[in-house]
């Protein structure tokens, strides 16, 4: 199993939506396992400068993660047909164990 994260801004974009919703569905119509978007309560990058949205008066754009699992291969597959899409954000992956639930 792998994990893979995705790193971005929440106002990013890709076509005419919101690039974490259009991610989600690229996800789902792939037969993805399952995936969450998280949103930052701050967060930096590249520039080092700390994003803190929730701050009053603060402009800063939110951060988000978006994390999904499934078989490597899958994941690999995700991960390189949407490099080919979109070139925003930082993209992670990395072997996961599975824990089954107890019975």
């Amino acid at each position: 199993m792998m994990q893979a994260q995705l790193f971005f801004d929440k106002d990013d974009r890709k076509q005419d939506m919101p690039l974490h919703k259009y991610i989600l569905e690229f996800l789902v119509k792939r037969g993805i396992a399952g995936a969450t978007m998280f949103e930052g309560v701050a967060g930096f990058g590249q520039n080092d400068y700390i994003q803190r949205p929730t701050q009053l008066f603060s402009f800063d754009e939110v951060p988000v993660m978006i994390t999904f699992i499934d078989e490597d291969e899958k994941v690999k597959s995700a991960l390189t047909e949407l490099r080919k899409l979109t070139n925003i954000g930082l993209f992670i992956a990395h072997p996961v164990s599975v824990w089954p639930a107890a019975k």
